[in-house]
């Protein structure tokens, strides 16, 4: 990976197709996953990522040169590039994978690794922290570790130095907040709070139509992305049981005992 020049800025965004987040998940009859004809849009995260890189655009002006969009999945995750294109990305590239296929983290970042090799340099990479379908939270690490370059993960907060060839990234984390600075070409992993994605209006979405995007195939950029894992059985969480009124304190105790939760029980 690269740098560009330092007067110009690359930044390559990464997005999923997801489920939709307000749609509610069934397991499949097969018990092998969950059910997919249903609602799909953009992973939350990933549109949190492309929010920051056209907002970064607009406070760096002709410092960015450009933002490219990239999602790896069927030929219906075009949808999902059309999206990120309306909000304000500048070309997109699908690598079209079969419609059953699974795709797993190490396989998204060798195949993002390859379309920086072949589409590249980029000096920044801006994805979601994770995707809400499998909340793996691992492609943003293992891409970092892939290009051996830096990383700064669940960012609230992003600002680059485009002439330091630096990016100063407000992390959450479990204590409250930690302030990184990572040297560019870096990773950066966005967070709920990085910022609210705005809505692709009406004319950016026809234009969003005329925007290119490239096709690839896996085998065209050398990945097997053969999956290293077996889904054995997927199953929904038990029904929860209804609670029970009591009266007083002391028949709350008496059932506690009697279920086994506290000491004394006979």
């Amino acid at each position: 990976m690269r740098p560009t020049p330092r007067s110009l800025l690359r930044i390559l965004v990464p997005v999923k197709r997801c489920v939709d987040y307000a749609v509610k998940i069934r397991v499949n009859a097969q018990q092998t996953g969950v059910e997919t004809n249903v609602k799909h849009s953009m992973n939350p995260f990933d549109e949190i990522a492309v929010e920051e890189a056209v907002r970064l655009r607009e406070r760096l002006k002709d410092a960015v040169k450009g933002i490219t969009a990239v999602t790896i999945g069927p030929s219906k995750a075009q949808e999902t590039l059309r999206t990120a294109l309306a909000m304000g990305a500048d070309d997109a590239v699908h690598v079209e994978t079969p419609e059953a296929a699974i795709v797993e983290p190490l396989a998204v970042a060798k195949l993002l690794r390859a379309v920086m090799d072949k589409k590249g340099p980029y000096d920044l990479v801006i994805l979601g922290k994770q995707a809400i379908d499998d909340d793996a939270g691992q492609t943003g690490q293992m891409l970092a570790g892939l290009l051996g370059c830096a990383q700064a993960t669940f960012a609230s907060k992003l600002d680059v130095d485009v002439g330091a060839g630096t990016a100063d990234v407000t992390r959450e984390i479990d204590g409250g907040l930690e302030q990184v600075r990572v040297k560019l070409p870096a990773i950066v992993t966005a967070d709920l709070r990085l910022n609210e994605p705005r809505y692709a209006s009406l004319p950016n979405i026809m234009k969003a139509k005329k925007k290119p995007l490239e096709k690839l195939k896996p085998e065209d950029l050398g990945v097997d992305i053969t999956p290293r894992l077996q889904m054995l059985k997927v199953t929904e969480p038990p029904k929860r049981v209804g609670g029970q009124k009591v009266d007083n304190v002391d028949e709350l105790i008496a059932k506690l005992k009697k279920a086994g939760v506290l000491p004394g029980a006979a």
